[in-house]
């Protein structure tokens, strides 16, 4: 209780109420679809500051983001400064429009028998932003989850 006490203590610290000096960086970074990593980075930091500018761009992501460890991570950034924020529920299916005929053209296009690190290699190459997203919302189980589909 002790730890969570002066964790809580140290974070509310740590709140700012003016904008970061590289807050355009930071709201295009939260929003760059090819990086989720960068995406939670920007979530992390852009929660620091409570501004209504920060707030907007915490609420965009709560709102669209297509990871939802970076949904999340907006999600309590904003809960934390007093907003009445909604955690939206984990997406099933299609992460991105259209992956699951991105997948099938990959394994198409690859020679019959290919190793499944040719594949992911190919994906991670041409579509990016599915490839990330996938690897985010999957995390540890992202190269099974692959394997399987």
């Amino acid at each position: 209780m002790e730890d969570r006490l002066s964790h809580l203590l140290l974070y509310t610290q740590e709140v700012q109420y003016e904008l970061p000096e590289n807050y355009d960086e930071l709201k295009k970074a939260a929003n760059r679809t090819s990086n989720w990593r960068e995406r939670l980075a920007a979530v992390k930091e852009l929660g620091k500051y409570n501004t209504d500018q920060t707030i907007n761009v915490l609420k965009h992501v709560l709102r669209g983001d297509a990871v939802f460890p970076v949904q999340e991570a907006a999600f309590r950034r904003l809960r934390a400064f007093g907003e009445d924020a909604k955690l939206p529920p984990r997406k099933k299916g299609e992460l991105v429009k259209g992956a699951n005929k991105v997948f099938l053209r990959l394994k198409k296009s690859l020679p019959e028998g290919h190793a499944y690190e040719e594949f992911k290699e190919k994906l991670q190459k041409t579509r990016t932003d599915v490839y990330d997203t996938y690897e985010g919302e999957k995390g540890e189980e992202f190269d099974a989850w692959l394997q399987g589909g």
